[in-house]
């Protein structure tokens, strides 16, 4: 395995497979005899990579379980309690000792001069974070995880009464594609009340994880988080500047495209000034498309669309269930996609690394959104699972910036099956309504994510600001990247529209890699249609079966991709996206 880049068979592990990863008296003795054990040749070196892989799978694993379950009911008191017990006793005690076998790693590799480009990815991060790592951090860390499930409890605890019943936020956003006006405003505000109720408490969260994440860069030698953030997420191949230059190249080459995209839907409407609840109704009056009525559906859907784009893909789909789940990852199950009251918000796939099973999990509530969601996910999924036959669980996970083109692309690459008998949208009619606003969400996501990567950057670099500032400053981004429609007594709620995303309280920093995948996204797609589709899966299936093994330029390279965020490439882009959305009918 080290003088290899091609994954040698795992013989068998140390690691009992009946290990319960959950009790700290069955994992210690097993981290300690890795601590001890007599490494002395390159085949010992290899023996113990594979045997604190599988260890760490195992750890990581059992955390997935208890977060998913965590997250599928916000008010299970038991499976709150399990999390949080766990990520206060058993990860706090687990950090040390990764770090130490971090950097006992390193000295191995040093003394047995194992120079292999198979370690350098690997050996790299592990420099890194040995470099970073301070047991004082430790309890910050976990002080934060207690912060983020407080988050989450609070969003998953957020229901509107509206149309006759209780429903949750995300059940709400099919009446922002509704035709009647006045119902639209009443839901969207409706909305942005139940967010404001609450708002004095998450500012509370969020206030309380800034000075948290201030503290831990300055423990570990930095002036603030931004420059910690970096070396942690092991943004080795960009910088700041390079965030600063796309942020410029989305206000001077993607705001223009959306500011005339939205004049067009003003003129279209015959409205005088645009407001908030008319930026999802269809221009023509039409009714909200309905792709398909529950998460079975759904699942049963998105199988048919990746079996005609490629039938490896849709096989691995499948394999994960009927759709219909909703337990969480209990009894092995690998979906949960219906929204309900108790539900965290959002969406996510997470992959537990021992039995090597990913989990989807999503609010699905019949929009065209939910489809691209699951999408998304399912891109996900299939990354992990093409991973599953990497020995090292470091290579089974690639940097952020390739698992999110993993996921984007599968948005862009299906499009042409999500329609006919059978398909999302069965008439021509319905498929052009969704084909539009899918590629108009793929290049309008560009000025989010440099709003909430600006909006990091001065939170990080400015820790000590207050509320008043901070909403300031938010509503100068959204000036700057938002929207041209009115907020016009309206001004509260806009200043705390950050609230709903989820990565700045759960995931600090992770928000740009969108923005890079994107583009890498929409360069696969482009390729698809000047090359054909099979030629883009192949690039796909082969880019993304190389796990993390190699740096991120090469993964981007292996995909037939330009890692390059530059105003050059988002022109060039930007040009093809408005040129397909010009052609496309309302």
């Amino acid at each position: 395995m080290v003088a290899s880049n091609t994954p040698a068979p795992q013989p068998a592990s140390s690691i009992p497979a009946t290990l319960d990863a959950r009790r700290w008296d069955a994992l210690e003795p097993l981290f300690r005899e890795l601590l001890d054990r007599p490494v002395r040749t390159g085949a010992e070196f290899e023996r113990w990579l594979l045997d604190r892989s599988e260890l760490e799978a195992a750890c990581s694993e059992a955390q997935a379980d208890l977060y998913i379950t965590m997250t599928c009911s916000t008010e299970d008191q038991d499976a709150q309690a399990a999390y949080a017990t766990h990520m206060r006793t058993i990860v706090p005690k687990i950090k040390p000792l990764t770090f130490e076998l971090d950097r006992r790693m390193v000295r191995l590799a040093d003394e047995l001069k194992a120079r292999s480009p198979r370690l350098e990815v690997l050996l790299r991060d592990a420099r890194a974070d040995v470099e970073l790592f301070r047991e004082e951090n430790v309890p910050l860390e976990t002080e934060l995880s207690d912060l983020s499930q407080k988050y989450e409890q609070v969003m998953g605890a957020m229901t509107v009464t509206f149309d006759g019943r209780e429903q949750t936020l995300s059940q709400m956003a099919v009446y922002q594609e509704r035709t009647d006006r006045a119902v639209r405003e009443a839901a969207w505000r409706g909305v942005v009340e139940r967010r404001l109720a609450d708002k004095a408490a998450i500012d509370a969260i969020f206030d309380q994880m800034v000075e948290r994440r201030h503290r831990l860069a300055i423990n570990a030698g930095f002036s603030n988080f931004v420059g910690f953030s970096f070396k942690a997420k092991h943004r080795f191949d960009y910088t700041p500047a390079d965030c600063f230059a796309f942020h410029d190249a989305c206000e001077k080459l993607i705001v223009p495209i959306i500011r005339r995209q939205e004049l067009k839907r003003r003129q279209t409407l015959k409205l005088d000034t645009l407001r908030p609840w008319d930026l999802s109704v269809d221009v023509r009056g039409r009714a909200p498309l309905k792709p398909f009525t529950d998460g079975r559906e759904l699942m049963d859907k998105s199988v048919r669309a990746f079996e005609a784009l490629d039938p490896r893909l849709g096989a691995m789909l499948r394999s994960l269930g009927r759709g219909d789940e909703a337990r969480g990852s209990r009894d092995g199950s690998n979906l949960d996609l219906d929204s309900r009251k108790g539900k965290a918000p959002g969406g996510y796939q997470y992959m537990r690394d021992r039995s090597k099973r990913p989990f989807i999990f999503m609010n699905a509530a019949s929009t065209s959104k939910d489809v691209t969601v699951m999408l998304h996910e399912a891109g996900h999924a299939f990354h992990s699972i093409l991973c599953n036959d990497e020995p090292l669980l470091a290579y089974r996970h690639a940097p952020i910036e390739f698992c999110e083109v993993a996921s984007m692309s599968m948005e862009l690459l299906t499009l042409p099956h999500v329609s006919g008998p059978g398909g999302f949208y069965p008439t021509p009619e319905d498929y052009a309504r969704a084909a539009r606003a899918q590629i108009e969400r793929s290049i309008f996501l560009l000025p989010w994510v440099a709003t909430i990567d600006a909006f990091q950057h001065w939170i990080y670099t400015n820790p000590t600001h207050t509320q008043d500032e901070r909403r300031r400053f938010w509503i100068a981004l959204d000036e700057r990247f938002g929207s041209s429609c009115s907020w016009q007594g309206l001004e509260e709620a806009r200043a705390s529209t950050w609230h709903r995303q989820p990565h700045l309280f759960s995931v600090p920093f992770y928000y740009i890699e969108y923005a890079i995948a994107q583009l890498g996204a929409l360069q696969l797609w482009l390729h698809s249609l000047e090359h054909g589709p099979t030629s883009a899966i192949d690039l796909y299936i082969k880019s993304l079966s190389l796990g993390g093994s190699r740096p991120l330029p090469e993964l981007f390279h292996a995909a037939g991709l330009r890692f390059d965020f530059s105003a050059e490439t988002v022109q060039r882009l930007a040009d093809r996206v408005e040129r397909e959305l010009d052609r496309l009918p309302e």
